[in-house]
């Protein structure tokens, strides 16, 4: 399976075909090989995003170079990133309320 990756600095990539649990993720930047391969974790379907970097909880999820949410737990390489780990950082009051 191919992930590509947008950026060198991107903590995820996006899988260019489904992957199951046990795949081998070959990680590409834009169409030139890297060299980096990543053990599949979890099923990760086409177009999903699946992690090329250790994140920890609370840090950011890199994606385009930019950061695209947060970490809600810790994610190994090889994981699926979604919903269930990552939140949006952008547009929610409540952190707005809570820095008051």
């Amino acid at each position: 399976m191919l992930a590509l990756l947008l950026n060198p600095e991107d903590t995820v990539a996006t899988a260019l075909s489904d992957a199951a649990a046990g795949d081998t993720a070959e990680i590409i930047l834009g169409r030139e090989k890297t060299g980096r391969l990543v053990t599949a974790l979890d099923a990760v379907p086409f177009g999903f995003k699946i992690a090329v970097s250790p994140m920890k909880k609370g840090s950011l999820v890199i994606k385009y170079g930019l950061p695209i949410g947060v970490a809600s737990r810790d994610i190994a390489p090889g994981s699926l990133v979604h919903i269930h780990n990552i939140e949006g950082a952008r547009g929610r009051g409540d952190l707005k309320e809570n820095a008051k």
